[in-house]
């Protein structure tokens, strides 16, 4: 489904100060309904990876392939069509606070071109899938943070991907609703969608020994089934 091949990222700065190398030659490959957590360190380019594979960044060197195709050199057009496959799960949550819980997810269809009758149908049905059919005409000021990560969680999940990637989705819960938005995702990986989890939470990868891919200052160490966070 999913392919890095020898991908690096390299930034330069305007000021002439040296490049800085946020992933070296990094390769490998995501099947259909994994489960796999990318771990590291601040700064060893977890966030760097989630935003090439979304198309966020270009990278400076090697290939990206999501079901055999080169993303690394598509057209825009074609980049968004791809887009509309994968669910992403900012840490930044990106909510649109002047629209209520309904608005918010209803938004993410309007502008994918789904009809009226689509929108009626899935916003009900993904609201109650993660527990927020009490809130519809709540906005986002008024929900408790772990609310606000389960609306981030709707708005990725309405679309019905084939990937779910999220980038830290849990660095500002306390512990309780950090696993009750870890447990979702299970739920979300059993029902057949793939997840891709970039996260520096120790207690989140042990327990859920699934595949584990380390990185450490811009380079891949580590790749393990059923891993645990080692760093």
């Amino acid at each position: 489904m999913i392919k890095f091949k020898d991908v690096s990222k390299i930034y330069y700065s305007s000021l002439n100060s040296s490049p800085i190398t946020a992933l070296k030659n990094i390769s490998f490959s995501v099947q259909p309904r994994e489960f796999v957590s990318i771990v590291g360190r601040s700064g060893a380019g977890k966030t760097t990876l989630v935003k090439l594979l979304i198309g966020e960044e270009k990278l400076t060197e090697g290939e990206i392939f999501f079901n055999n195709k080169n993303i690394a050199g598509i057209k825009s057009n074609e980049l968004q069509k791809i887009r509309k496959r994968i669910g992403v799960v900012y840490q930044d949550y990106r909510l649109l606070f002047s629209k209520t819980v309904y608005e918010n997810v209803s938004y993410i269809l309007e502008v994918m071109g789904f009809s009226d009758e689509d929108i009626t149908r899935d916003v009900p049905r993904i609201l109650e899938i993660v527990g927020l059919q009490e809130r519809v005409k709540n906005f986002p000021q008024e929900l408790s943070g772990g609310e606000q990560q389960r609306l981030v969680i709707a708005r990725a999940l309405v679309h019905q991907p084939e990937i779910v990637i999220a980038d830290e989705p849990t660095g500002n819960l306390d512990p309780y609703n950090t696993f009750e938005v870890i447990d979702l995702f299970k739920r979300i990986n059993k029902s057949g969608t793939t997840v891709i989890l970039a996260t520096h939470d120790k207690r989140i990868i042990d327990g859920l020994a699934k595949r584990v891919i380390t990185l450490e200052a811009g380079r891949l160490i580590r790749d393990e089934q059923s891993g645990k966070f080692i760093l």
